[in-house]
């Protein structure tokens, strides 16, 4: 990306910014560092990433630097703002793995199409703290507004499959499943997805689409498990999947990606309190690691339904990744992108540039009482990362 100079009377407004103005740091690539951020309408931002220098104007501030090397430091400065934990003063492009690019696939998850009230938990007093946001008057729905800024991004990038995992509708209702298959059905036959707990809510089969099956994108197989207990927000993964999981892998010699719905426990350190688990139950996830760790070429798990970005890696596992990618539907207004290569994969998690879907995304950052973006932005490392085979 060109870099763009600085008038004086720009560096005078930079000194008359508004606080917060607080960029972050979204994304790191092996050849590129994407900084976001929202301020008032006229402010102007002046990024330093190295030598590019790139100025963008208010309210929306998305910026790609592109022509980067990779696995090196860059020195990083947006403005005047001090860093802080989401802008480092320096960042380090990922590594590019070796061989060609074979495959890039993308995912969402958490795009609840029919929901119209965000930031409810189901629990009375916390619900009542608030805030919880609603589309104004004359506005279209946000989950509309949501996932069509992230299908044109998927579509820009033009991946070989796209994968959504779960939560495709608020209830579970024929209607919403419809406007979830509108929506991302124009990918066509590289569009495939399983149901998550709010999609079993009235009906157990809707959108299990005979899970578990395989995709093959180019050489790299994707494995999409069904990891829903219908009428509850826990997670399950039966004997048979992962009997098939384990045949799939053996009888497959290239890499092979899993989606599900559900996160796996923390095997390694998690307690376990004799409740239902938020995710995949704690003997399950025991034995989904376990076929992970018996086959070399099972290379990460990724999820969704905690609306949050984060990985757990095992010890036993060979460290492999176990993601999860926070939800489309709020802020960051998140989905992810994989790309294969012949000697791995770089994942890296996108936020949606679109304005209204950007400015919905930060509007809903201050839920849980202004607690949900530590929440649910995650680490950098729980964001982009290289796996090597």
């Amino acid at each position: 990306m060109a870099s763009l100079g600085t008038s004086g009377a720009a560096r005078a407004r930079l000194t008359m910014l508004p606080r917060p103005v607080e960029p972050e740091l979204v994304a790191v690539g092996p050849d590129e560092v994407v900084v976001t951020a929202a301020s008032g309408p006229d402010d102007v931002l002046v990024t330093r990433t190295g030598d590019h220098e790139i100025e963008t104007r208010g309210p929306v501030h998305v910026v790609r630097v592109t022509g980067l090397e990779p696995d090196t430091e860059y020195p990083l400065s947006v403005a005047d703002v001090d860093p802080h934990p989401y802008l480092p003063p320096v960042v380090r492009t990922l590594p590019r793995p070796p061989g060609a690019l074979v495959a890039t696939v993308a995912t969402a998850n958490d795009v609840h199409f029919g929901e119209v009230r965000c930031g409810v938990t189901g629990d009375s007093e916390q619900d009542a703290k608030g805030p919880i946001f609603t589309a104004e008057p004359g506005d279209p729905p946000y989950p509309q507004v949501m996932n069509a800024a992230v299908v044109a991004e998927m579509r820009a990038l033009g991946p070989d499959a796209v994968i959504v995992k779960g939560d495709l509708t608020s209830d579970g209702t024929p209607e919403q499943y419809a406007e979830f298959l509108a929506a991302y059905g124009v990918f066509g036959d590289a569009m495939h997805h399983i149901r998550g707990n709010h999609d079993a809510m009235l009906d157990p089969e809707m959108a299990l689409e005979d899970a578990p099956y395989a995709v093959d994108v180019n050489g790299v197989t994707v494995a999409v498990l069904d990891t829903t207990i219908p009428s509850t927000d826990a997670g399950t993964i039966s004997a048979d999947q992962l009997e098939w999981l384990d045949d799939l892998a053996a009888s497959t010699t290239g890499p092979v990606l899993a989606f599900g719905h559900h996160p796996v426990f923390d095997v390694e350190q998690g307690i376990r309190t004799g409740r239902p688990y938020f995710g995949i139950q704690p003997d399950e996830s025991e034995q989904l690691v376990d076929v992970v760790a018996r086959h070399e070429n099972l290379v990460g798990y990724s999820a969704g339904h905690t609306h949050r970005n984060r990985v757990r890696r095992f010890e036993r596992a060979r460290r492999v990744p176990f993601g999860e990618v926070g939800a489309t539907k709020d802020y960051p207004g998140a989905w992810a992108e994989y790309r294969c290569y012949e000697g791995g994969y770089t994942h890296v998690v996108r936020r949606v540039s679109e304005p209204r879907a950007f400015a919905w995304a930060e509007k809903t950052r201050a839920m849980y009482e202004g607690a949900y973006r530590d929440y649910a932005l995650g680490d950098l490392h729980d964001r982009c990362y290289t796996e090597l085979y």
